[in-house]
């Protein structure tokens, strides 16, 4: 094993969920110190165990992204234990499917504050002390529907819209500071949130279960994995990615391409 993330300190938000599980789990075996942060404790706590196999640092830090004064806090604790996070890792998420029109203002707020508001916050916590230090590596989990429109998820699509927004506008801002930030754009991940959609979808169109699939494939005919996702995400934070900036990197089967 290569462990090429030794000696870095990554902060994985949405670590208790099935891509933020996978991510965290990358960068451990590569090497680095992970601070593991989500909203639930137990989750993070078993995850934290799983992390530690590869003998490496662990902290976890439970709390909601929606909450800036937490997220402040937690980045605060984990500069206290393992030193200021080179590497930062958005992937806190949530999905609804629904009609347009049954959206509701207080659902498109929702989804803005997890998907574009925290992911702000935090940004803008760990970028001073990452150019003080000489530089890392910011990569937020997108969406194919950062760049294209998907039916029955409008305010989900805008916040992974403006999610590749903000990271290409802070890319091109760091970019002589050291700093790189990009987003991995996956379609539809094999995780129990994708499960949900799919369930969703099954009753919003009174349908079965692989009839609410199929639009959900790739076009390798599967869902992507979250380990696919996490490879991805520890290439950008890694030296051999540190000429990728303001990327929109598509790990999708080719359902997106360009």
């Amino acid at each position: 094993m290569s462990r090429t993330m030794r000696g870095r300190t990554a902060l994985v938000i949405g670590a208790s969920g099935g891509i933020g599980r996978a991510v965290a789990l990358a960068f451990a075996r590569e090497g680095a110190d992970v601070a593991l942060a989500g909203r639930d404790a137990g989750t993070l706590e078993h995850l934290a165990d799983n992390c530690r196999d590869e003998n490496v640092s662990v902290v976890t830090s439970a709390f909601d992204i929606t909450d800036e004064s937490a997220c402040l806090d937690a980045v605060e604790a984990v500069t206290r234990r393992l030193g200021a996070p080179n590497v930062l890792v958005n992937a806190a998420g949530v999905a609804d499917t629904r009609q347009f029109s049954d959206i509701t203002v207080d659902l498109w707020r929702s989804v803005m504050r997890v998907h574009v508001e925290g992911p702000l916050v935090l940004m803008r916590a760990v970028i001073p002390p990452m150019v003080s230090t000489g530089g890392g590596a910011i990569v937020n989990v997108g969406s194919a529907a950062s760049v294209v429109g998907l039916p029955y998820a409008a305010p989900y699509t805008a916040a992974k819209h403006a999610l590749l927004g903000l990271t290409r506008s802070a890319a091109a801002e760091y970019a002589d500071r050291g700093i790189t930030v990009n987003c991995v754009c996956p379609y539809y991940v094999d995780t129990p949130m994708t499960q949900r959609a799919i369930a969703e979808r099954m009753q919003a169109k009174g349908c079965d279960y692989e009839e609410a699939i199929r639009p959900l494939l790739n076009p390798q005919r599967r869902l992507t994995s979250a380990e696919e996702v996490a490879a991805a995400c520890v290439l950008l934070a890694s030296p051999g990615g540190a000429a990728i900036n303001g990327q929109a990197l598509h790990v999708n089967g080719g359902k997106v391409q360009g």
